[in-house]
């Protein structure tokens, strides 16, 4: 079997690949830069003879790159390539032997298995910096939902709102809805400070999302959303959400 290839995204500023003979890191990486869409992954190679040849056939921006693989390792890639015609190089790797190797081979960052979310949100500052881009706006707050066919991104400002599931949290965006293993309490935190507001023990509600407010005959306060769903308001977080709507339509 060859390496894995996607179609190059019209959307996409940028493109990688992935060269590492382990399945699980190569969708460790492929998860950590799914909160990053203007990267998009082009290429997976699992040794480093598929990872010359796809190099030749892909045009690559940055390159994830194992240092021990089979056959060729990465610093065989490189050799073999020359720097000069190699992309930005991020090493992969198990083991911090190799940092200094790394860096004389003109690696833009070294990363060592496991990696966390906040070392890899530095190497992309650092990929963008090298690539020319405003690290400002390097991305647009979203959440990254894993799925069955690989981790959905979805966009805050896309989602309409979000209730209690058990241990999960269901997330709506688009009429459709997505299992996240996170509590309530653990998302409000998350997306507070996005235009979002509790409307209930069980319920957070994106404010942009709220048509209209209806009182019921028992004076209780529902949220009818763009969907048409309708959402009710605790007694005890009525004026926090009556205030909220008020701040964005106007008095």
């Amino acid at each position: 079997m060859t390496s894995s290839e996607v179609m190059p995204d019209a959307k996409a500023d940028w493109h990688v690949m992935i060269a590492d003979d382990e399945p699980a890191a190569r969708r460790g990486v492929r998860q950590l830069l799914a909160r990053y869409p203007a990267f998009q992954v082009v290429a997976e190679c699992r040794n480093g003879t598929e990872v010359l040849t796809r190099l030749d056939e892909t045009s690559a921006d940055v390159i994830f790159l194992d240092v021990q693989m089979p056959g060729l390792d990465g610093f065989e890639v490189i050799r073999q390539r020359t720097p000069e015609r190699m992309p930005i190089i991020v090493f992969l790797t198990a083991y911090e032997d190799f940092a200094l190797k790394a860096f004389e081979a003109q690696a833009l960052d070294y990363l060592v298995k496991p990696v966390t979310e906040a070392r890899f949100d530095a190497t992309i500052k650092r990929l963008l910096r090298a690539l020319g881009a405003p690290t400002a706006t390097t991305r647009e707050p979203s959440l990254s939902v894993p799925t069955a066919r690989g981790t959905l991104v979805l966009k805050l400002a896309e989602i309409e709102w979000i209730e209690a599931a058990d241990n999960y949290s269901r997330i709506w965006s688009g009429g459709r809805s997505h299992l996240l293993r996170e509590s309530l309490t653990a998302m409000d935190e998350r997306v507070s400070a996005h235009g979002f507001i509790r409307a209930h023990r069980q319920a957070i509600v994106r404010i942009g999302a709220i048509r209209k407010t209806v009182r019921t005959s028992d004076d209780d306060l529902v949220l009818v959303l763009l969907s048409g769903t309708r959402v009710p308001v605790s007694r005890r977080r009525r004026l926090a959400v009556v205030s909220a709507v008020r701040r964005i339509s106007g008095p």
